[in-house]
């Protein structure tokens, strides 16, 4: 019997193929040799102007040029130490004396969860009964710090005599006249 040959796309290399693939392979060492040197000729650029503004006296003798890595690294740490300084600056007393004034006869909290960095408290409490807890619902969202109250869930505790409701809360924590 005869061998079959299932060929659905032969081979065709054709020297043209070759040439431009070789033209191709060209143009990028050409591209990265000439990237190199305007990288080395930039750092010389930068050198002779740090140079010049330390005759100048603009820049301070003991500021040396940093790399673009090292830069990109200084501003990821300022940013971090701005959003560490930005939470600690949260006025934390004025949102517990808010949430601790509010009137509490029938609804308990459990936890207080605030996020300074995303400017959201969620809150874990248990109320009486369902009535209690859409009260104490609305006068959250009446409250001057809190916008966006929203129930997240709710469960009716049935091991306990008088089924107490518990529930958790989130709302947007706002400061003066813009969140954070």
């Amino acid at each position: 019997m005869r061998r079959l040959d299932l060929e659905f796309q032969p081979q065709r290399s054709s020297a043209l193929a070759w040439s431009l693939l070789a033209l191709a392979g060209a143009v990028v060492a050409v591209l990265v040799l000439l990237q190199q040197d305007l990288q080395s000729e930039q750092v010389d650029l930068e050198a002779r102007v740090h140079s010049l503004e330390l005759k100048l006296g603009r820049r301070p003798a003991t500021a040396a040029p940093q790399s673009s890595a090292a830069s990109r690294e200084q501003a990821e740490q300022l940013a971090q130490m701005r959003s560490v300084s930005q939470q600690l600056q949260r006025p934390w007393e004025q949102l517990f004396a808010m949430l601790e004034a509010m009137p509490q006869e029938d609804v308990a909290l459990l936890t207080i969860t605030p996020d300074a960095r995303k400017g959201q408290v969620r809150i874990a409490a248990e109320g009486r009964d369902l009535e209690a807890m859409l009260q104490y619902h609305k006068r959250l969202e009446r409250s001057a710090e809190l916008r966006d109250v929203s129930l997240l869930s709710h469960e009716v505790v049935m091991g306990q005599p008088e089924h107490p409701v518990r529930f958790n809360l989130t709302a947007t924590w706002e400061t003066g006249h813009a969140r954070p």
